[in-house]
């Protein structure tokens, strides 16, 4: 006898194609375009499964985005090796990397464009994406400068900005090339602005 079908599975299945048919759709037509009946009809779904899970399709592109690469783990804490330059190397080159990735651009920069006219699709992007990442960097700065690694009066807020900033900046202007040794120069420029003065 045929063991009945697993609903878990099914979900599972049709997230995933929800998902990369919200990502593929916003590369193409760009967010504006596109629509939930879209969305639905490209990943074979009904448009009420989305509304199920998601509650916009703002929703939907975020999860989608959250989803698809190796750094899906945002918000949690960043390595502490005891080494501050390796843990903001490898924080720096992972971003470097997501915004150098040609299979990405496209769907991160039409989420780009989009936010500048649509306050809710910025708050978001705020929420979910960046401030997790900027909240846990400034976390690690911080436990730096309390065991003497960083001057005690240090701005970790703006040392965050410094970090993340230029990279974004390059890869929007298209200014430079996006490699591991332009981020291991800014953690090392931001680093010297940073590092205890002699008495």
């Amino acid at each position: 006898m045929a063991a009945p079908p697993d609903p878990a599975r099914r979900s599972a299945r049709a997230r995933r194609s929800i998902l990369d048919a919200t990502t593929a759709l916003t590369a193409e037509v760009g967010y504006a375009a596109v629509t939930v009946e879209a969305i639905a009809a490209r990943a074979g779904v009904g448009k009420q499964t989305i509304y199920r899970w998601w509650p916009s399709k703002g929703a939907v592109l975020f999860d989608a985005i959250l989803d698809r690469g190796s750094d899906a783990e945002r918000g949690t804490a960043l390595p502490d090796t005891g080494d501050l330059r390796a843990d903001l190397q490898a924080v720096l080159r992972a971003v470097v990397a997501e915004l150098a990735d040609p299979a990405t651009d496209r769907t991160n920069r039409a989420v780009t464009a989009e936010i500048q006219a649509d306050e809710s699709l910025a708050g978001e992007l705020v929420t979910r994406l960046l401030r997790p990442q900027m909240e846990a960097t400034a976390d690690r700065l911080d436990r730096a400068r309390q065991v003497g690694q960083l001057a005690p009066d240090a701005d970790v807020e703006v040392a965050v900005e410094l970090l993340f900033g230029p990279p974004f900046h390059r890869w929007l202007l298209r200014t430079g090339p996006l490699e591991d040794e332009y981020a291991d120069r800014l953690v090392a420029g931001v680093l010297s602005g940073l590092a205890p003065r002699a008495p």
